[in-house]
């Protein structure tokens, strides 16, 4: 078992308080009251996490130079490293309306991602699904030809009977992609008969396509651990 060092508690404590705070930030009459200190803190943490970033490239440096500095930046933590810092640095340099910086401030919670770093289960679960990302890329590829096909389906049965719901193709995506999901949020819904046997049988596809990524990362998963139990 990894012994964490002062500098990996603090990194982690941070974290969490960035977590803590995001959650406080929320509440309208809190962020008001303390909107300055949470700032100053947002500005604390920034340097810090930008300063470990740079420090995870040079140790990357030191140890297998270029090589080593491509395989950080491009794995996931170090990806996670980047994007936890990224809005703070956009905001200052692009000029992005207001809707656009609320969305870019959810990559705040990418910093979650980084209490996982020394977690052996979620490197092995990255792992297993790296080694099956041609299966997956497949599974991806087969379920957006599902979705542009029960869009257009629906589109040619549904539209004259509901024209403002089913208007185009694009507009049919929505539903399309939530009944193969088997979510089936019950806001846009066939009303004809052949419509309603199309959408029947779309669900049950669905079924199938949610099972097929979750087998094949179960599996690799599975067979991830019992390697990795046999080289204890």
């Amino acid at each position: 078992m990894k012994k964490f060092n002062r500098f990996d508690i603090f990194i982690y404590v941070l974290i969490i308080a960035n977590i803590i705070a995001m959650i406080l930030e929320s509440h309208e009459f809190i962020k008001n009251r303390f909107e300055k200190s949470f700032n100053y803190f947002e500005l604390i943490s920034i340097i810090i996490f930008t300063l470990e970033y740079f420090y995870r490239i040079y140790i990357s440096y030191n140890k297998s130079k270029w090589k080593g500095v491509r395989s950080y930046v491009f794995s996931f933590f170090g990806l996670v490293d980047f994007i936890s810092i990224l809005p703070f640095y956009i905001k200052q340099f692009v000029l992005i309306d207001g809707r656009f910086f609320r969305i870019l401030r959810l990559f705040r919670l990418s910093r979650i991602f980084k209490l996982g770093r020394d977690s052996k289960s979620l490197k092995l679960f990255i792992k297993a699904i790296s080694a099956v990302q041609n299966e997956l890329k497949f599974t991806f590829f087969l379920s957006l030809l599902c979705i542009l096909f029960s869009a257009s389906a629906i589109y040619f049965l549904e539209n004259e009977a509901q024209p403002e719901i089913f208007s185009s193709i694009t507009a049919s995506l929505w539903w399309a992609t939530v009944s193969l999901a088997t979510v089936g949020y019950g806001d846009v819904v066939p009303i004809t008969t052949w419509g309603k046997i199309f959408a029947g049988f779309i669900s049950l596809i669905g079924i199938g396509i949610v099972a097929i990524p979750t087998g094949i990362i179960s599996a690799s998963f599975v067979e991830e651990i019992h390697h990795f139990r046999k080289k204890r």
